[in-house]
């Protein structure tokens, strides 16, 4: 499937503190923690949790959020499928939707049990 700039946009307004008791309730379904979820979070954005805390608090948009952000130099690691997209076929141009994606990615991975630290994906040396 192909990112348009409407769906980037879409995207782009949506509250991140709407969407995050989503991932939270998905990852507690599959025994998971509030905390792995803050990590994994945390990993990809950069944000300690006092950070993480005030966007939720403010209502951030994902735009916001993603601007604020300090995207892990690791990040381009992340590949795969999330919702019929491909992560690596997105287009720069479309940056909000890409990273959003990718977050769900990880978070995705987590929710299925795997490890956390082939999660928080490392260069391979």
């Amino acid at each position: 499937m192909k990112v348009t700039a409407e769906k980037n946009e879409k995207v782009a307004h949506m509250i991140f503190a709407s969407i995050y008791p989503l991932y939270l309730n998905r990852l507690e379904k599959n025994g998971k923690t509030k905390e792995e979820l803050d990590h994994v979070i945390k990993w990809f954005t950069g944000f300690d949790q006092e950070a993480l805390q005030a966007l939720i608090d403010e209502k951030a948009t994902f735009r916001t959020f993603f601007q604020k952000a300090k995207i892990n130099p690791n990040a381009h690691l992340i590949k795969g499928v999330v919702c019929g997209y491909r992560i690596e076929e997105i287009a720069d141009e479309f940056e909000v939707y890409k990273q959003c994606r990718r977050m769900e990615k990880l978070i995705d991975e987590l929710a299925k049990g795997r490890k956390m630290d082939r999660i928080l994906r490392e260069e391979k040396k």
